[in-house]
């Protein structure tokens, strides 16, 4: 992972000063996949072959769908995605159960690629964009660098042909402000994954949430697998929406401007708020191409009900092919569901639920339901899931403390400071994107960002979305 980011950390400069010299689109279509292919094939040349096959095919289906739009070129365009993704991801998951089978050694050699989960997305939204006769007509070049893009084809944020093509044919340089905001958000983000890497490996050594997962669930109380959710909900935003801001940092330093991926999620007073904020560049793409025409399908409110379960438990299932995110999936989508039934019982009994205490009591089921999540999302096992949410309901264990004193305070005090931080951001008409910081801050940012990116974090923690 270390070596990985300082390829980056030396090649990106470079690239921005050779990037500038080209004056011609094309040029710089050509500079950036080459840059996008030499990045991505540090990870693994058989990855860059499979991106490159993917990419061909895609790029051909398309072309049929130009043609002629019909259901059997869609959908057979969607199961070669489908058949490449659960290759490489989801038959790997029969290990355990096929072990001692002749198939056994064959799925032990298979190597997941980075972000096969990310650029196949975005494979699928273009042939579907396609159908739908939107004006797409990428050249070659162009839709192979769509699919390599190489700020967001490791972990994202998933994007979408009809924002990134018209900056792509774009031939104007970078302004001095996109690249005073680029630096912002890399540091910005830098020290967000800083503050995840503190989470997961604590404040002293052995004292993080990695440790206190490997503990023997029964041995935990109420109050320490709170915690844990907390904490890690924490640890999980700090790591992914941090590398977002340095992805859209990036991009952004040669003119290229992404969709937000985070929008101070943990501010959100419903769940359906917070799948508004959080991941949007997933969440929007599993409503538009796959919730949505779902429920298109039949106008009855149950099979809306279950055409957003079977939605969210695609979303689980998107991340890996286990149990524990298939649970997790399904219970925020009953979840989800929980809302629509209690926002329509509000509207029948007219109740009006506003003001600052029912805010803030929404709010804090909001926040805590979502966090009780993660304990599914991070879990190893489902019986160590089960135990720690058995914990919770053992009121008498809520007396005992398990875990380092330093990582409960850990988590009370960057919890406390990014609520004070995200609702002083909300304050702000732009958010913090309106603050324009001085020299002497700027300097301040970089050095504190650059200590913690390339000495703390590329030694302790890799980002935890590259494993989807």
């Amino acid at each position: 992972m270390t070596s990985h980011i300082l390829i980056y950390v030396v090649t990106i400069p470079f690239l921005w000063l050779l990037f500038r010299q080209f004056k011609a689109a094309r040029s710089r279509q050509l500079l950036a996949l080459a840059a996008s292919y030499s990045l991505y094939a540090t990870w693994g040349i058989g990855f860059l072959a499979l991106l490159f096959g993917s990419s061909v095919t895609n790029y051909c289906f398309g072309r049929l769908l130009r043609v002629r739009q019909t259901p059997a070129r869609l959908w057979s365009g969607i199961l070669a995605n489908i058949v490449l993704l659960c290759t490489f991801k989801y038959i790997p998951e029969l290990l355990p159960v096929l072990k001692g089978s002749q198939l056994a050694p064959a799925l032990a050699r298979i190597v997941q690629p980075v972000g096969i989960s990310f650029w196949t997305f975005q494979a699928l939204s273009y042939l579907f964009d396609t159908y739908r006769a939107d004006a797409l007509e990428p050249s070659f070049t162009e839709f192979l660098l769509y699919m390599a893009f190489w700020p967001t084809v490791l972990s994202g944020p998933i994007c979408r042909l009809p924002q990134l093509l018209p900056q792509f044919r774009s031939a104007n340089n970078p302004a001095l402000r996109d690249v005073s905001r680029g630096m912002d958000r890399i540091c910005i983000g830098l020290c967000m994954i800083g503050l995840g890497s503190m989470l997961a490996n604590g404040v002293y050594p052995e004292q993080g949430l990695d440790r206190a997962f490997q503990l023997p669930a029964g041995s935990l109380s109420g109050v320490d697998v709170w915690c844990l959710a907390f904490g890690y909900g924490l640890e999980l935003f700090f790591n992914f929406a941090g590398y977002s801001h340095v992805v859209i940092g990036a991009a952004r330093l040669f003119g290229w401007e992404l969709a937000e991926n985070f929008d101070r999620p943990y501010l959100a007073t419903t769940v359906s708020e917070f799948w508004t904020r959080w991941h949007m560049s997933l969440s929007s793409w599993i409503r538009d191409y796959l919730f949505l025409p779902l429920a298109m399908l039949k106008r009855s409110t149950v099979w809306r009900n279950c055409a957003l379960v079977l939605s969210m438990l695609v979303f689980g299932l998107w991340h890996k092919g286990t149990v524990l995110l298939a649970l997790w999936g399904l219970y925020h989508g009953v979840l989800l569901v929980l809302h629509r039934q209690w926002q329509g019982l509000a509207r029948r009994l007219h109740w009006n639920w506003s003001g600052v205490f029912p805010t803030f009591i929404s709010w804090l089921a909001t926040i805590t339901l979502v966090c009780l999540g993660w304990i599914l999302f991070r879990s190893d096992s489902l019986p160590q899931a089960a135990a720690m949410i058995h914990a919770i309901g053992m009121l008498p264990t809520y007396l005992s403390l398990t875990l380092p004193h330093s990582l409960y305070y850990l988590v009370l005090l960057l919890f406390a400071g990014y609520l004070a931080i995200a609702k002083l951001a909300a304050w702000i008409p732009e958010g913090f994107n309106a603050v324009v910081l001085p020299p002497e801050a700027r300097v301040a940012l970089y050095s504190i960002a650059i200590y913690i990116g390339i000495l703390h974090t590329a030694q302790t923690q890799a980002f935890i979305y590259f494993q989807f």
